[in-house]
């Protein structure tokens, strides 16, 4: 039986509640939701603007891969949660210049529109990956 363990790291924002950054059992990774944090300062970075809110938010997720000793070559789902229709084109595109290079098969994925726990987040996103 494999041990569940919690990733760690300084290159991700630590979280603002009760949750790991990720956990790893097995070879099963579990990134919790990122938002557009700054990890060295703890602010919400690029407000009003979703482009730059979810390129900095994958960094954090990757940040947290690599952590586990992975990268986004391993996740085979993320989850996308916008809290609004009208930043999915913008979201989109960025999210398709940040993962597209980094994967050699994109990982599925699903969005939803949604509330979020701050005002500032206009996107949250969280990964699973299977480890080598």
């Amino acid at each position: 039986m494999s041990l569940k363990i919690a990733i760690s790291t300084t290159d991700a924002p630590a979280p603002a509640h009760t949750f790991s950054q990720g956990v790893r059992k097995g070879n099963m990774l579990q990134v919790s939701g990122q938002g557009p944090v700054d990890p060295v300062t703890n602010e919400y970075l690029h407000q009003g603007d979703v482009k730059g809110q979810t390129i900095r938010t994958l960094q954090n997720v990757e940040a947290i891969l690599i952590a586990a000793g992975g990268s986004f070559d391993d996740v085979i789902m993320l989850r996308v949660y916008l809290t609004t229709r009208d930043d999915f084109a913008a979201m989109n595109g960025a999210y398709g210049e940040f993962v597209t290079p980094r994967a050699t098969v994109l990982p599925a994925r699903t969005t939803v529109m949604t509330e979020l726990p701050r005002s500032e987040m206009l996107v949250e996103i969280d990964a699973l990956a299977v480890l080598s």
